[in-house]
């Protein structure tokens, strides 16, 4: 497949995710407090399955397996913030499985090779493991969001969600510089700029 195509997806996903946080950063601002605005989690869900899309295309293991997890996790805050049910019941079960889907129909078809995403050849075994941790702390803030959001019946942002942001960020810049993948490079050196912002807000609204 043209790269510029697969780069193309890649970088309208990073845009996406850049504009959630640049929503959520403003939103912080007129509030004056760390918040987390419905189009955050709309745009986020959109953003992640193009990102998906993009790891599949690269064949990058590490990129999909975060997207994949937080996805349903971006679904279960928009449920947190009574918005899903708004939206109408066949369109829901196809945002729920069309992932799935998706992996079951080109894994059936024989296309999708998963050796392929392990093989050392491709994709130095450290660097796999890099990129594999550094998105897993980057999944597990959102996974720390979704308890603490659960707990408290709404949905939030807390001080260890921008903290593993920072901290994960600053892994999968040194694993895009070793890849050498653009699109991951720009989107989190710009997110680490908003994650400490919130940081900051978070610590005078307290």
């Amino acid at each position: 497949m043209n790269d510029y195509f697969i780069y193309s997806i890649g970088l309208i996903a990073q845009l996406l995710f850049s504009l959630r946080l640049l929503i959520q950063w403003l939103f912080s601002e007129k509030e004056n407090k760390a918040v987390t605005p419905v189009l955050f989690w709309i745009v986020s869900l959109i953003a992640s399955f193009l990102f998906f899309i993009y790891g599949y295309l690269r064949n990058d293991f590490a990129i999909m397996l975060g997207q994949f997890i937080t996805y349903y996790i971006y679904i279960r805050n928009l449920q947190l913030q009574n918005q899903w049910n708004r939206l109408q019941k066949g369109i829901k079960i196809g945002i729920i499985n069309f992932p799935l889907i998706v992996l079951l129909i080109t894994f059936l078809k024989g296309e999708f090779d998963f050796s392929q995403l392990f093989n050392r050849n491709f994709i130095p075994f450290w660097l796999l493991a890099l990129g594999i941790v550094s998105q897993l702390i980057f999944t597990l803030r959102f996974i720390i969001q979704w308890i603490i959001s659960e707990k408290n019946k709404f949905s939030q942002l807390p001080n260890t969600f921008w903290i593993l942001s920072i901290v994960g960020s600053i892994l999968i810049l040194i694993y895009s510089i070793f890849r050498k993948d653009p699109i991951l490079f720009i989107g989190h050196a710009f997110g680490i700029i908003i994650y400490c912002r919130n940081l900051i807000i978070l610590k005078n609204h307290n």
